[in-house]
C-alpha cells in the first residue's frame, strides 16, 4: 500500500519525523536533568506512548481516565492524570486503574481531595495526589503558594492519600513567573516538612526553556511529537520537522481564485491560535485556507501564482494537531521507505 491508495481526507504521520522529534526532546531533558513525562493527548496511540518510554520517559500523562485505561490496556504502567476526578463512577474507575498501574492524580480543592479519600481509604495502597497550581495559565489550580501548602496539608492528613508534589500548566511564555511561583511553594512546603517529590510543569511552546524552571523536576510536553503550524510560529520547530499533515483533495474550482477542499471542520481544527487561516497548504504556501464549513475547506488563491487543479491532492499542516487526531478513527503511518500503514487511534473519543 502506498499513499496513492489512501482516500481523503486522511491524517498522515511521517514516522521518521515523529521519531526525530521524540529523540530531540528526550535528549534535551536528559542533558538538563529533567524527567520527561509526555502527554499522550496529542497522538492517543499506544505505540507512540511505548516508544516515548523506550526512549527514556519516566511514564506518560493522560488527561482523562478513559485515555489512561486504554494506555494501561496497552502495557503502560506509570501514569499521571492531571485532572480533578469527581463523581462516584469515575472514582470507582480510578480505583480499578490504580490497582493496575502506578498512578498519580491532581487536585485543586478540598472537595476533590475528600472524594479521593473516601474512595481510597480502604485500599491497600494510598493514592498519590499532587496539588494543581495556577502559575499564570488561568485554568484550574490553587491561586497562591500559601493555598498550595494548605491543600498539601489536607492531602497529607487524608486517609488513603499521599501528598506527591505540585503540578502546573503555565501560560505560554510564563517560564519566569511560573518558576517564581513554584519556588515559593516549594519553600513553604519544605519548611512545613512536606517536601514535594515531584514538581511537574509542561507545554510544548516553552519546551526548549524547560530547564529554566529550576523549581521543577519534570516536564510534560504533548504536541512536540508531531508539531504543527502554531508550534512553528512559536519557534519550537520548522515546517520540515512537522510530522502530521492532513491529506486533502481539491473537489472544486468554482472561480480562478477559489478552490474547495474535502477537508472542513470535521477534518481540520477550527482553532486559529492568533494566526491567519486554518492551516498551511504545503504545496501552495501562498494560498490561504480562509474558511471551513463541515465538509468544505475554502482556499483563497488570490496571492498564489500556482493554482491547483480539480482532483489534485494536497497536504495541509493544521494550526493545532491535537484536536485533529481526535477527529479520525485511524491515521496513516508513512514509513521512511514510502510504504504506509493504517493504525487505529487507540484512545480516540475517550473524553470521560
Amino acid at each position: 500500500m502506498t499513499l496513492d491508495d489512501i482516500d481523503t481526507p486522511a491524517v498522515l504521520i511521517d514516522l521518521a519525523k515523529a521519531e526525530a522529534n521524540l529523540k530531540r526532546a528526550q535528549d534535551y531533558a536528559d542533558q538538563n536533568g529533567l524527567t520527561l513525562r509526555p502527554h499522550i493527548k496529542t497522538h492517543k496511540l499506544v505505540r507512540f506512548a511505548r516508544r516515548q518510554v523506550e526512549l527514556g520517559a519516566a511514564g506518560i500523562t493522560c488527561q482523562k481516565i478513559g485515555e489512561a485505561e486504554v494506555m494501561a490496556d496497552g502495557g503502560l504502567t506509570d501514569i499521571l492524570l492531571p485532572y480533578n476526578i469527581l463523581g462516584a463512577s469515575k472514582l470507582e474507575r480510578l480505583k480499578a486503574l490504580a490497582r493496575r498501574v502506578t498512578l498519580k492524580v491532581t487536585a485543586d480543592s478540598a472537595e476533590t481531595v475528600e472524594g479521593y479519600s473516601a474512595a481510597f481509604a480502604g485500599e491497600a495502597e494510598p493514592l498519590t495526589v499532587l496539588v494543581e497550581c495556577d502559575t499564570g495559565g488561568g485554568r484550574c489550580g490553587v491561586q497562591s503558594a500559601a493555598e498550595a501548602m494548605a491543600l498539601a496539608k489536607t492531602i497529607s492528613a487524608a486517609k488513603g492519600l499521599r501528598f506527591g508534589g505540585l503540578m502546573t500548566y503555565p501560560a505560554k511564555g510564563g517560564t519566569e513567573a511560573s518558576n517564581r511561583w513554584l519556588a515559593e511553594a516549594r519553600r513553604l512546603l519544605e519548611a512545613a516538612g512536606l517536601s514535594p517529590t515531584v514538581v511537574t510543569t509542561g507545554g510544548t511552546p516553552d519546551l526548549w526553556r524547560a530547564a529554566e524552571v529550576s523549581a521543577a523536576n519534570e516536564y510534560r510536553p504533548g504536541t512536540y511529537i508531531y508539531l504543527d503550524r502554531f508550534q512553528v510560529a512559536e519557534g519550537v520547530g520548522t515546517v520540515d520537522e512537522c510530522a502530521l499533515t492532513v491529506l486533502a483533495t481539491v473537489v472544486s474550482r468554482p472561480t480562478e481564485t477559489r478552490a474547495i477542499l474535502d477537508t472542513g471542520s470535521k477534518a481540520l481544527t477550527s482553532d486559529l491560535l492568533g494566526m491567519e487561516g486554518f492551516g498551511l497548504v504545503l504545496e501552495y504556501p501562498d494560498a490561504k485556507l480562509v474558511s471551513l464549513s463541515e465538509e468544505h475547506g475554502t482556499l483563497d488563491l488570490t496571492n498564489s501564482a500556482a493554482k491547483p487543479k480539480v482532483g489534485e491532492r494536497v497536504r495541509i499542516l493544521p494550526n493545532h494537531c491535537c484536536p485533529v487526531t481526535n477527529l479520525f478513527d485511524e491515521v496513516v503511518l508513512v514509513h521512511p521507505g514510502g510504504e504506509v500503514e493504517i493504525a487505529p487511534v487507540d484512545a480516540r473519543g475517550r473524553l470521560r
